[in-house]
C-alpha cells in the first residue's frame, strides 16, 4: 500500500485524520493571524516563473568573503543571537497551512473536514502552503513499516523540493496530465497510511534532492523512491514531539477557486484576501524544521 506520486490511483484510503504526533497547543487567537501577516497585500509571481514554479533552490552567487563584524553586544562575529542558541533573535516561528480536497460528483475540488468518512471511489488532494522560504519533505509510512520519501521525487519538479513563501503546492497536482494522477484514489483494501510533511529551513542532511537524488535513482536498479536512514529517521521521529499551535477552519464544502489552482500551479503567491488554508500549523518556537503528519485511515 506504499504511496507514490506516479501510482496514486491504487492507493487504498478510506478515512483521513490530521494529526499531530504530540498533543497539538491550541492558541487561536493567534496562530492563523501570525500565519497570514506575512502574505503580500498584492498576488506576487514567482521569479521566472510561466506555467510550472520552480521547485530548485536558487544558485547563490559566490562572492569574495570579508572577516564577519564583531557584534557590539557580545563582543563576537556574527548576528545577535539568543543565550545558548545560534539562532537569530528573531527568527520567523515556521508555519504550514494544510488543505484537504475531495473530487465531488460534478468533478470539482470541494474542502472536506478532515474527519469526513470516505467510501471507496472517492478522490482527495492535498493543498500545502508554508509562511517562508524552505524546503518540503514527504516521508510515508504503511500501518507504521518502514518510511518511504515520496517527496521530493526524481521525475518531478527536477528531483526539487524547494518552497517559497505562500506559493501553494498540490499533492498531487490537479495540472498532471492525466485525471487518474491529479487524486489520491480510494480503494477496497485495508490499511493506514500516515504521510509526514516535513518543512525545514535548510535542506536535511543525508537525504539526497535535486541532481544528487536523481543521479542517485538513475542508479539505484529497483531502491528508489529513498528510504531515510536510521539517524535522519531518528531526528524526524524525536521533531515530531515538539508542540505545534494550531488553528482549525470548520468551514467545508467550498469549491477550490481558480485563484488557488492557478497559483499552484503557476508560481503564483497568495494574498491576504484570498482563500485560508482549512488547517494552520506553527511551530512554538523558531525552530528550523516543522513536522506534521496526515493520516489516511482506511477501514
Amino acid at each position: 500500500m506504499r504511496l507514490s506520486i506516479f501510482s496514486l490511483g491504487f492507493v487504498c484510503l478510506c478515512a483521513v485524520v490530521i494529526g499531530i504526533a504530540a498533543a497539538p497547543i491550541q492558541d487561536q487567537d493567534d496562530v492563523r493571524g501570525a500565519f497570514l501577516t506575512t502574505r503580500p497585500k498584492e498576488k506576487t509571481q514567482t521569479s521566472g516563473a510561466t506555467t510550472k514554479p520552480r521547485r530548485r533552490s536558487p544558485k547563490k552567487s559566490v562572492t569574495p568573503s570579508k572577516p564577519p563584524e564583531k557584534n557590539p553586544t557580545t563582543g563576537h562575529s556574527g548576528s545577535s543571537t539568543s543565550s545558548g542558541s545560534s539562532r537569530p533573535v528573531n527568527a520567523q516561528r515556521l508555519g504550514l497551512g494544510l488543505t484537504l480536497f475531495m473530487r465531488d460528483s460534478n468533478g470539482l475540488a470541494v474542502r472536506v473536514d478532515p474527519d469526513h468518512v470516505f467510501s471507496k471511489g472517492d478522490r482527495v488532494r492535498v493543498l500545502l502552503e508554508t509562511n517562508t522560504d524552505g524546503y518540503l519533505y514527504i516521508f510515508n509510512t504503511t500501518n507504521d513499516g518502514a518510511p518511504v520519501m515520496i517527496y521530493p521525487d526524481a521525475d518531478l519538479d527536477e528531483a526539487g523540493n524547494y518552497l517559497q513563501a505562500h506559493v501553494p503546492f498540490e499533492i498531487p497536482s490537479s495540472d498532471a496530465p492525466e485525471e487518474r494522477l491529479r487524486w489520491l484514489v480510494f480503494d477496497e483494501y485495508a490499511g493506514t497510511e500516515r504521510l509526514f510533511f516535513v518543512f525545514s529551513r535548510e535542506p536535511l542532511n543525508g537525504v539526497p534532492i535535486e541532481d544528487e537524488l536523481i543521479a542517485f535513482c538513475r542508479e539505484a536498479q529497483g531502491r528508489c523512491p529513498v528510504k531515510p536512514n536510521t539517524e535522519v529517521w531518528a531526528a524526524v521521529q524525536k521533531q515530531m514531539q515538539e508542540p505545534l499551535k494550531t488553528d482549525k477552519n470548520a468551514r467545508y464544502g467550498r469549491a477550490q477557486t481558480q485563484t488557488e489552482q492557478q497559483a499552484s500551479t503557476r508560481g503564483l503567491g497568495l494574498a491576504k484576501n484570498d482563500p485560508e488554508p482549512s488547517m494552520v500549523l506553527m511551530a512554538s518556537s523558531p525552530r528550523p524544521t516543522l513536522v506534521a503528519t496526515l493520516d489516511l485511515i482506511h477501514k
